[in-house]
């Protein structure tokens, strides 16, 4: 009687298990990316924080000159010198006001700044300066 070839057969042996450790080289190269996307966004939300610390600073100091036009005039103005440096606040009153008027999205003129200099300034102006040191652009193009 001739054998049966089923009998030749023998019990599949299933593999090990293949371990997690170590790490193939292509998974190196994602962790080694990851980690160095994460220092850069890091460093770079680092760095847009540190350019903002003059306006936060300018909005904290409204605090203590909620009615003082001519201190929130000069908050503004140091604030914009900072961004811009010296030529943004130099010039004549109507530049500054078309300025102020294009940084910060309220309406100035020229008259209304005027009144800085007077004994009684304009009610709402340290309103108006207010909001412009809250709502100040920073990365406004100006010409100067």
């Amino acid at each position: 009687m001739q054998a049966s070839p089923l009998d030749a057969l023998h019990d599949v042996m299933p593999p090990s298990e293949v371990s997690w450790w170590p790490l193939s080289p292509a998974m190196w190269v994602i962790i080694a990316m990851l980690l160095l996307l994460t220092i850069m966004l890091i460093v770079w939300r680092y760095k847009a924080w540190q350019h903002k610390r003059a306006k936060r600073e300018a909005i904290s100091q409204c605090a203590q000159y909620q009615d003082d036009a001519q201190q929130l005039h000069i908050l503004v103005k140091r604030l914009t010198k900072h961004y811009y440096g010296n030529q943004a606040v130099a010039g004549s009153n109507q530049l500054w006001a078309s300025r102020l008027s294009k940084l910060s999205g309220q309406t100035f003129n020229a008259q209304e700044l005027d009144t800085l200099y007077s004994p009684e300034p304009s009610a709402n102006l340290a309103s108006k300066l207010h909001l412009a040191i809250k709502n100040f652009k920073l990365k406004e193009a100006i010409d100067v």
